[in-house]
């Protein structure tokens, strides 16, 4: 099922802004690389952050793609928040980036939160239109048994 909704797209949008400008960014990238994460879900999360607004949106992948993001969410939460500093600060500290790789460093679980909350937003906001869209047939969401975890990922 195609997904057409106005406030979807730019909810998509607003997710791989954020991605892009305040989790994979130039700081922070090297030590995401780091992360145990398969090759599959690093393509889902790309699929999921990259979108261009005039691609179609499909039911079935854009859960595939919430369901990478939940698991990245819980990885990074994990094995990088807690040692994040240490992995970052090994960097000369008279560089002249300092102050914006530590900002980076300093409000990154935040934004790793306003990620998270964003993606389950578009999850919610999925099911619902799923739902909707049902009409007497099981809908997508309840088709597909690793969704279940998705809200105990992203809370965290």
């Amino acid at each position: 099922m195609q997904i057409q909704e106005a406030s979807i797209t730019r909810l998509i949008e607003r997710i791989g802004e954020h991605y892009r400008s305040n989790i994979s960014n130039r700081f922070i990238r090297p030590a995401l690389l780091q992360l145990p994460f398969d090759n599959q879900s690093w393509d889902l999360m790309e699929d999921l952050t990259e979108k261009v607004p005039t691609q179609a949106l499909h039911l079935d992948e854009l859960y595939r793609e919430i369901m990478a993001a939940a698991h990245f969410v819980a990885l990074v939460r994990r094995d990088l928040v807690p040692g994040l500093r240490n992995r970052i600060g090994r960097n000369d500290p008279s560089a002249p980036d300092k102050v914006l790789r530590d900002m980076a460093v300093n409000n990154f679980a935040s934004n790793l939160q306003v990620f998270a909350d964003l993606v389950n937003e578009l999850f919610v906001k999925l099911v619902d239109v799923d739902k909707a869209n049902a009409k007497g047939h099981m809908p997508v969401h309840a088709q597909m048994p690793d969704l279940a975890n998705v809200g105990r990922l992203l809370v965290g």
